[in-house]
């Protein structure tokens, strides 16, 4: 699907023709992605990569156009089951417009950072510099997942929880991957800002966005450690939890148990003292009934 946006009083709206500077293709099939290789020139290998959610960002510098490929966080729906997946942008920079290619319809151009932009190269970095965001308002979901999480493993007998645990951990692996990977490409236009027309305002914009982005990664990189150093603790906690379930099993047995005994011993066919006796049944079933109140007092005096 292909969409125009321009830039009206320095904010993006939508657009109706070709004429506008800002080029949005979501999803592209066979008859868009030829159009992007054959009219605008874009290498084949980097299109699949900015529809590749496995491939690493990167920049790579033509003739004519500047082409960027740069990771940000997959929209999240409760399907994904606690895994939290990474997504690959295409931004190719030309001389007159600004074309992205997109892997999933989103948001592209929410946030404050786009309350005012005044050129192509303003809005390339400013959506980069949402995607970080993006990446922290996910990063603080998953925190709040895994400490919801670790009030059910107080109670857990399953392993659900746990595995639930370990796919957010798999998550923060794949963000530190990208986070990281985003960082690389950051720092190389930092390094090479006559090759996109950067102004000095830019490079200010450049310099929040590595500071930015460096704080994300210490953020998912702390995340990351916690979650994996508390894993061990947290395995112990669910198998403790069912060592005391069995237990408990157990002496409701053994209370059952009991007295059953206590009941066949006096049903046998032998000659039994107090036979005759019509008070011996009275005693036996009395008798019977106090044994697991004795069994449960012993286990709450020995502490068992």
């Amino acid at each position: 699907m292909l969409k125009f946006m321009q830039i009206t009083e320095n904010r993006i709206t939508d657009g109706s023709d070709a004429q506008c500077p800002i080029h949005l293709f979501i999803i592209p099939d066979e008859k868009e992605k030829k159009h992007l290789m054959e009219e605008r020139k874009i290498d084949e290998h980097t299109l699949n990569s900015a529809l590749d959610p496995n491939e690493p960002a990167r920049i790579e510098f033509s003739v004519d156009h500047t082409a960027l490929i740069f990771k940000r966080p997959r929209r999240y729906s409760p399907t994904d089951n606690f895994l939290f997946g990474i997504s690959s942008v295409g931004l190719f920079l030309f001389k007159d417009n600004l074309t992205i290619v997109l892997a999933e319809e989103i948001p592209l151009f929410e946030g404050r950072q786009f309350l005012r932009v005044g050129s192509l190269q303003d809005i390339l970095l400013r959506v980069v510099y949402r995607s970080i965001f993006h990446f922290e308002e996910h990063l603080k979901v998953i925190n709040m997942c895994s400490d919801d999480l670790e009030k059910e493993i107080n109670t857990a007998m399953e392993n659900k929880t746990l595995l639930n645990l370990f796919t957010l951990e798999k998550s923060l692996v794949y963000y530190l991957n990208a986070i990281g990977s985003n960082g690389r490409i950051i720092e190389k236009l930092r390094l090479n800002p006559t090759k996109m027309g950067l102004s000095p305002e830019h490079l200010e914009l450049l310099d929040d966005i590595a500071i930015e982005n460096s704080q994300c990664y210490e953020q998912a990189k702390i995340y990351s450690e916690v979650l994996s150093g508390l894993m061990d603790a947290r395995v112990s906690v669910v198998s403790n939890n069912l060592n005391v379930l069995m237990k408990t099993l157990n002496i409701i047995m053994i209370s059952l148990m009991v007295p059953t005994l206590w009941v066949s011993i006096f049903s046998m066919n032998l000659v039994i003292p107090f036979a005759n006796n019509t008070r011996m049944f009275w005693f036996v079933v009395s008798t019977a009934a106090c044994l697991p109140i004795i069994i449960m007092l012993i286990r709450k005096f020995k502490k068992i």
